[in-house]
């Protein structure tokens, strides 16, 4: 690389619950039926809670608005076929089996587990959140999130956002569910494959609650912020905490995840190093170019204070040298901006190697055009 940019460590894949593309080729749609690019706004979806589905009820309600203008007022199964055939293409047979087994797994738990703070099961703002960000969400108006929001580096966004009796209800909440675990030697899955300890909090009780932190919180940030990667349209989420220290995970690798947009909240408690770092955003083709020198950038966990940035923003944790740190992680994903992205080319829009490259070739151009010019000029005088 030039001296201007950074070599980056090669980027996990899959380690982090990264999605690699299928290799057999995805069902045919025909291509008056695709999804619209913007949503309509006048449209008032369907509810599909009564309903049995592979995936959240949710997800359908959002999918809808997206639907072509002739289907609209089709009937609720015509609707549910055309969405599920579109979702199932992210999710395999072998995938669908194993999320049933996935939920059988969840109910296990739930129906065992008795939890020791009850009022974290039901999302209570006030409660939950600062005054700050409370009256920041509820004016629901750019200027009011932006008053609240720092950019330390482009794409990292900083806020306060969780009161100290919030962070320590979860906290007493994972630990004991972990105590839990450790007595009826319940064999749990981890938040994803690079991490060894830590809780996926969906699978305990707690699924309802976070999605609607993520409908009513955090959506209304990435509308602004992260238009054009979703952040409208998120409509499915993983929860989970994770655990570092010298008796939990040390540190995390240089990695991707499996969201378009990610929250991560330390909720305490004492300790030292475990700093973010930060590489760039990049789509699947540039994930392991280097850095540029304004990409690169260190961030160090406040308890209570949140960091909001894109899952395709190349990122790690380095090493909590003492005490033990426990974070808040939500992956926060769009179902619609999986399927439209299928049929792009260009993330220029996001991906900062793509930027680059873009600019290059407008560079290149106006410079061939310029000597073009010249050249021409030339041989009038002449």
């Amino acid at each position: 690389m030039s001296g201007d940019r950074r070599e980056s460590p090669p980027v996990t894949g899959g380690g982090n619950g990264v999605v690699e593309p299928e290799k057999k080729p995805a069902p045919v749609i025909v291509p008056s039926q695709r999804l619209r690019l913007h949503a309509n706004k006048d449209h008032m979806p369907e509810s599909y809670e009564d309903l049995q589905l592979d995936f959240c009820p949710s997800i359908f309600s959002s999918l809808e608005k997206y639907l072509p203008p002739n289907m609209l007022h089709d009937s609720r199964e015509e609707k549910v076929k055309f969405m599920r055939d579109i979702l199932l293409k992210y999710l395999p047979h072998g995938e669908r089996t194993r999320a049933q087994k996935h939920r059988e797994y969840r109910q296990k738990i739930i129906s065992h587990y008795k939890p020791l703070k009850r009022e974290l099961y039901t999302m209570h703002p006030v409660t939950f959140f600062v005054p700050s960000f409370m009256k920041a969400i509820n004016d629901n108006t750019e200027d009011s999130l932006r008053s609240i929001i720092s950019e330390p580096s482009p794409g990292v966004l900083t806020f306060e956002m969780l009161q100290p009796r919030f962070c320590e209800l979860l906290v007493a909440e994972v630990e004991n569910f972990e105590a839990w675990v450790n007595d009826t030697k319940f064999r749990i899955m981890r938040p994803n494959t690079m991490n060894k300890y830590g809780a996926v909090l969906d699978d305990f009780g707690l699924e309802t609650m976070l999605d609607k932190l993520m409908d009513g919180f955090i959506r209304p940030i990435s509308k602004v912020f992260f238009p054009d990667v979703g952040g409208a349209t998120l409509d499915s989420h993983h929860g989970f905490v994770v655990e570092y220290g010298k008796d939990w995970d040390v540190d995390l690798g240089f990695h991707v995840d499996d969201s378009e947009v990610t929250l991560n909240v330390c909720l305490g408690k004492q300790f030292s190093g475990g700093e973010l770092f930060f590489r760039g955003t990049r789509c699947d083709k540039h994930v392991n170019t280097g850095s540029q020198p304004e990409e690169i950038f260190d961030y160090s966990h406040i308890p209570g204070r949140a960091v909001l940035h894109l899952g395709r923003h190349r990122h790690g944790a380095r090493a909590t040298t003492s005490g033990h740190r426990i974070n808040l992680l939500l992956w926060c994903r769009s179902s619609v901006f999986r399927e439209m992205k299928k049929y792009q080319k260009d993330f220029s829009n996001w991906c900062g190697e793509c930027s680059r490259e873009k600019k290059e070739r407008q560079r290149a151009s106006i410079a061939a055009t310029k000597s073009e010019l010249l050249r021409k000029d030339g041989e009038s005088v002449v």
